[in-house]
């Protein structure tokens, strides 16, 4: 089985291009900057590996409309290995993951100093001093289970 999930920030804007033909296609490339969980000499630099993605079709569209540096993505899809030889001679070895399904990691603004969803008209309940959220009274016959 090949599976990829990765979860990590875009490192510039996708790249974008559309194949020739009759039915052009989108053909995003975008690097992701994915933290590591360790560090392999013990300290507390935080390090990241910065993985290819390249999403096809309709996958890539959505990357070029709507993906910008810095923002946090989840990302499926398959390893897929390649090599081409270069314009002087060097064969190059390529790795990529094949986008299966791309979305987004967190809210547009959480980054920002207030974080959260701003998209909203009604103001989000406040949290409480045990870190749940406050449920309005009389809300019970609205939630869908008990």
């Amino acid at each position: 089985m090949n599976k990829v999930i990765l979860m990590g920030r875009l490192t510039r804007d996708p790249e974008v291009r559309y194949s020739q033909g009759e039915n052009p296609m989108a053909i995003a490339r975008y690097t992701l900057a994915v933290d590591r969980r360790f560090s392999r000499n013990n300290n507390d630099d935080q390090s990241a590996d910065f993985i290819g993605c390249v999403a096809f079709g309709r996958s890539g569209e959505f990357a070029e409309k709507y993906f910008r540096k810095g923002i946090k993505v989840l990302v499926t899809g398959r390893i897929q290995t390649g090599s081409y030889t270069n314009k002087d001679g060097v064969k190059v070895y390529t790795t990529d993951v094949v986008v299966e399904d791309q979305e987004f990691a967190e809210s547009k603004n959480s980054s920002s100093q207030e974080g959260g969803f701003s998209g909203g008209s009604a103001p989000a309940p406040m949290a409480a001093g045990d870190g749940f959220m406050n449920i309005p009274d009389g809300i019970d016959e609205e939630l869908p289970f008990n």
